[in-house]
């Protein structure tokens, strides 16, 4: 295995009574996706720089950053084993895209129009990281420790051509990025598996019709430009992933930087869950402002609440399957299920569905 991982004191800092060291500790952080994607440039602007903020006020440790945003070390189908290979020492996992190996983490995907809150339901997943074994072991498993969580904003269908319901997507093919497919079931749409790196070209090569996305993803991917119809539908918020350490890694850092880390990781995650919030109105407008000169020019069309009741009433018991076939290999997915969707209840939501019951 090879961690990118390394210790060096760096300076001597002259204090009036005696001199001490401090240490710089070389780490290098990654992601499969450019730092405009939001939560992969808050790895930046929030985990790092408040990471950096804890340290300097004792002034013992500092980091040096090798960053490798953007792909520079691994693609979106390696996140997972890149950290726990130490390719990276940290890096955002994309749990989408793992459904074999981190089975528990997809229960958000196959329970759509659950919750349309993303500070909510990260608050919900911290809680199911901290309480249930079962999805602590999920992640733990392979070589590394969860730092800090990611989500979504709503997920609405982006088109080449308008919709006036549901009803319309029936033959269409239209990329989602991995689970999210499932979401399309009893549609009539056809899922082609892929995510914010490959939407544009998929629609513009017409491979897809149109995508399933989020409007903080679609914004900095401009996929307006070659979907220029927003069918706002408001599908939901889902759990997407973590920034994770290598645990050999934060094995051999010194406690301080470690309890940095993990106060820095639940500031991220609080300040994901609120930015997706607050952001996903103004991605929507901004994305209606761009497109106005092209043509056709961006349109948001919203669609009623009987047309997603609609939508939810084509939906097979996607989240019972996945629970069953989960429960038959020896998981806990039922129990989880319930577990996820309660934590919603104790929180004020009312989901559209009551996905395990």
């Amino acid at each position: 295995m090879r961690i990118l991982f390394g210790l060096f004191t760096a300076s001597m800092i002259a204090l009036p009574s005696a001199a001490s060291a401090q240490e710089t500790i070389s780490l290098t952080i990654a992601s499969s996706h450019p730092t405009v994607i939001p939560w992969v440039g808050m790895m930046k602007t929030h985990f790092m720089a408040r990471t950096d903020e804890i340290l300097a006020q004792k002034g013992d440790y500092k980091i040096e950053w090798n960053e490798a945003f953007g792909g520079q070390l691994y693609k979106a189908n390696a996140t997972l084993t890149s950290v726990e290979q130490g390719i990276t020492d940290i890096g955002w996992v994309f749990s989408f895209l793992e459904p074999a190996k981190l089975p528990l983490s997809q229960a958000s995907s196959y329970a759509p129009f659950a919750t349309v809150n993303p500070s909510l339901q990260l608050e919900v997943m911290q809680d199911l990281l901290e309480k249930n074994d079962a999805f602590r072991e999920e992640w733990e498993q392979y070589n590394l420790k969860v730092l800090g969580l990611t989500g979504t904003d709503m997920y609405d269908i982006y088109t080449k051509k308008p919709l006036q319901g549901i009803d319309d997507i029936n033959g269409m093919k239209l990329s989602a990025p991995g689970v999210l497919g499932t979401w399309l079931r009893g549609t009539g749409a056809n899922a082609v598996d892929g995510s914010l790196t490959s939407f544009y070209t998929d629609i513009q090569t017409g491979i897809s019709d149109g995508v399933l996305s989020l409007a903080l993803g679609a914004l900095p991917a401009k996929l307006y430009e070659v979907a220029p119809y927003i069918n706002r539908f408001d599908a939901g918020v889902a759990f997407s992933g973590a920034v994770a350490i290598n645990r050999d890694s934060w094995d051999g850092l010194p406690e301080d930087v470690q309890n940095a880390m993990i106060e820095a990781g639940k500031y991220y995650t609080e300040a994901h869950g609120k930015d997706l919030l607050e952001r996903h109105e103004i991605a929507m407008n901004k994305m209606v402002e761009l497109g106005a000169t092209q043509s056709p020019p961006v349109q948001i069309i919203k669609m009623s609440d009987e047309q997603r009741q609609a939508w939810v009433d084509k939906l097979p018991d996607i989240a019972g399957e996945w629970a069953a076939d989960l429960d038959a290999k020896g998981l806990p997915a039922s129990e989880f299920l319930k577990a996820y969707m309660q934590g919603l209840r104790d929180r004020g939501e009312t989901p559209m569905r009551n996905w395990g019951e």
